[in-house]
């Protein structure tokens, strides 16, 4: 029984120090740029994308075709890799890759994973102007 118990606890600590670095994050992983955009108050949009992607490889031409327009020359665009920057991934609840998210005013005002509909993605950004 004591054999059990042992295999049983150190089966648990093993999963736990494998597990625990991809979940948690102790703060030190930053968007270089991304707190003074925030505090700017100024449109501001996270893209969380990954090379394999489709959908993420759809996104970007989109998002870069609005954001060279004159409406949203404004708008700061951070990028985030979703197989690297996991603790980033933490901080902003995302746990899908193509998560797009725009700020106004400091704030997240809405988040869209999955789209690559041009005019959806447009009415997004939007909503941080």
């Amino acid at each position: 029984m004591q054999r059990r118990h042992f295999l049983i606890i150190s089966a648990a600590a093993g999963i736990a120090a494998a597990v625990g670095p991809a979940l948690g994050h102790n703060g030190d992983e930053t968007i270089p740029g991304f707190d003074e955009a925030l505090k700017a108050g100024g449109p501001v949009m996270i893209h969380v994308t990954a090379p394999w992607c489709e959908v993420c490889q759809a996104q970007k031409p989109v998002v870069a075709s609005l954001l060279a327009s004159p409406d949203f020359k404004n708008m700061k665009k951070f990028d985030v890799d979703f197989d690297t920057q996991k603790e980033i991934l933490g901080r902003y609840r995302v746990q899908m890759q193509s998560t797009m998210i725009v700020y106004k005013g400091g704030k997240e005002v809405d988040r869209q994973t999955g789209q690559t509909d041009p005019a959806v993605i447009e009415a997004l950004l939007r909503e941080a102007l």
